[in-house]
């Protein structure tokens, strides 16, 4: 993560704008949204990341909801004129007054998590944003995952992982890039930004907002130790007449779209994984306890020679397996997963985890059991088709080819999953042993023709 000292003085205002990298943003284009949901680690994130949009969203109706993480009382290391719930109280009291300037109608969630130790909660932020009952329609703006802050990088994380789990399109903010960051730095996501230009009421609004924060933007006291926090320079970066968004990788400035597209990139996954063990909930959440149990429970055979793992992500599915085949290859595209993959299969020596940026590679060798799970839809219709030319070469004559996918359309991803399924199924080299189907998710256990029923396969039936 990125080291910085907020009394520094950073990046000037003048040095970005006249930044060349500024030619080739495009405008942001928000279409289709319904509902805004606005995370902030701290109090004043939201106006100074997402002030404008917030103004605009509550001019259009669009319900407005924003979630404040934590209190921000330790802003100041060790404020001698007052004490941190004092400050905690001062800053619930900004941030509701900043909020009545830009969405006055905004429904405000203090979480009053610890700042500075927001990794070691994120849990709890993820389940509350998943209360919320996000879905199609919604969109997501929280910090940027690269911000260079623990929280901010924390409650990014979280944001994005439920936000892609309930459909939702999902934009970032940058806070503190702005001041660690030069515009020639690799790490400015410049292809992925988008810029909204705001109306003068909705900047003046933004503005407003923010000279709410007078702890921030104030001495607490004369006294040392209650300097302002922050200064007239970082302040010029958030008074701009527009505002700027990190948009997702694989997507374009709209937020990205289903169906068609490219298939999902090494720096989407890597990304993706920034900041967070279990982005998707394996050991956490029933669904996916279920459904891998349903997965398991699906494999025609007790036991596979030679099994093949594509997306293996932490290795949750992946152990299960390992009971089931005497040798296995599970792959990610990503390294960070294969991490903990490792550790969680440390002892099952049958395992070979690989880093393999699958259907351009494929692991070689001959495979009685091929398992995809949540992985095809990641793939362009192109790559989908290479996937299966490969699982055609590779699969034995008695094989199992298993296929797992989740239902509902996804911002950002090529494919869907039901696209996926019948793609699978009508290949003329396999037949649908089973089938199951859910509103949530399809799972399909194919063979090689002819499909010979588990019954009749065990002597049950003749």
């Amino acid at each position: 993560m990125v080291t910085f000292d907020h009394r520094d003085a950073g990046t000037s205002e003048e040095a970005w704008l006249s930044a060349p990298g500024w030619l080739g943003v495009p405008a942001l284009v928000l279409d289709g949204i319904t509902r805004l949901v606005v995370v902030a680690a701290h109090p004043d994130d939201e106006s100074l990341g997402a002030g404008g949009l917030m103004a605009r969203a509550a001019a259009l109706g669009i319900p407005v909801h924003v979630v404040v993480a934590t209190d921000g009382q330790a802003s100041h290391p060790a404020p001698p004129t007052t004490t941190r719930g004092e400050l905690a109280r001062r800053r619930r009291l900004e941030v509701v007054a900043a909020i009545g300037h830009t969405a006055p109608a905004a429904t405000i969630d203090h979480l009053g998590l610890p700042d500075g130790e927001l990794r070691q909660h994120r849990e709890e932020l993820a389940a509350h944003l998943e209360s919320l009952g996000l879905g199609e329609g919604a969109l997501v703006v929280a910090p940027w995952r690269h911000d260079g802050h623990g929280d901010h990088e924390a409650a990014g994380a979280e944001a994005a992982r439920v936000a892609r789990s309930s459909a939702c399109q999902l934009l970032e903010y940058p806070v503190w890039m702005w001041h660690w960051a030069t515009p020639a730095d690799e790490r400015v996501p410049w292809t992925r930004l988008a810029i909204l230009s705001l109306g003068a009421a909705e900047h003046e609004a933004k503005l407003a907002a923010i000279t709410e924060y007078t702890s921030q933007n104030r001495p607490l006291s004369n006294a040392v130790g209650d300097e302002v926090l922050l200064d007239v320079g970082f302040h010029e970066h958030f008074s701009r007449p527009f505002e700027v968004f990190v948009t997702p990788l694989g997507s374009g400035p709209s937020g990205g779209g289903t169906s068609g597209g490219r298939t999902l990139s090494r720096e989407f996954f890597d990304e993706f994984y920034a900041g967070t063990e279990d982005p998707w909930g394996f050991e956490s959440r029933w669904y996916e306890m279920r459904k891998r149990a349903l997965t398991v429970a699906s494999l025609p055979r007790p036991l596979f020679s030679s099994g093949l793992e594509i997306g293996c992500s932490i290795g949750v599915l992946t152990a299960d397996l390992a009971g089931r085949c005497a040798s296995l290859v599970a792959t990610d595209i990503s390294e960070q997963p294969l991490g903990r993959a490792r550790e969680r299969l440390i002892e099952q020596s049958h395992v070979t985890l690989v880093r393999c940026d699958t259907p351009v590679h494929w692991p070689a060798g001959s495979f009685d059991l091929i398992v995809l799970s949540e992985v095809a839809y990641y793939w362009s219709r192109d790559d989908l088709d290479i996937a299966i030319d490969h699982i055609d070469r590779t699969l034995s004559a008695d094989g199992v080819l298993i296929a797992c996918h989740w239902r509902h359309s996804v911002e950002g991803y090529p494919e869907r999953g039901d696209d996926v399924h019948t793609t699978l199924t009508a290949h003329p080299g396999f037949e649908v042993l089973s089938h199951h189907e859910e509103e949530d998710f399809l799972l399909d256990v194919l063979v090689r023709r002819p499909a010979i029923s588990v019954a009749r396969a065990s002597g049950l039936l003749p």
